[in-house]
């Protein structure tokens, strides 16, 4: 087994455990997450932030998890991540949520850039997997050379 191949597990696993362990804030309202969303939701007027919101990003955690332990789809789970913590650094970065949540310190700011960071590590490391979706997906979802 090569170094790549502990790196991406290290990685999935990194990610899968920061997605993980917040499912349990997002999924039963606790404070902090409502907190975030009734925050987006006033800034935005989009009423569907709050509880939507917050179970449609927790819903996609976990799929983005799950996807991280499959090698075959691992790509998905990282692009996934990458997706959703965008999201989360540009509503920290541009809306008044802010850095620090509730005294946190910037932790939750902190996790979503490591987890965005690390998502582009698997998607740099899993190069020619990445390509060979592409080619894929531009035959059509056929299997065969590129056209």
């Amino acid at each position: 087994m090569t170094t790549r191949f502990y790196i991406l597990w290290l990685l999935s696993f990194y990610i899968a455990f920061v997605f993980i362990q917040s499912l349990f804030f997002k999924f039963t309202g606790a404070e902090e997450s409502i907190y975030i969303f009734s925050t987006l939701r006033a800034w935005s007027g989009i009423a569907l932030f709050e509880p939507v919101g917050r179970w449609a990003i927790g819903t996609a955690e976990l799929v983005a998890s799950i996807l991280l332990f499959m090698p075959r789809t691992r790509i998905f789970g990282a692009a996934l991540a990458i997706g959703i913590m965008s999201g989360a650094i540009f509503f920290h970065l541009f809306t008044p949520l802010g850095v620090v949540i509730m005294g946190d310190g910037g932790e939750l700011f902190t996790l979503a850039c490591g987890v965005w960071i690390s998502g582009w590590i698997i998607l740099a490391l899993s190069a020619d997997d990445v390509r060979e979706w592409i080619i894929f997906a531009r035959n059509g979802f056929r299997p065969g050379p590129a056209t």
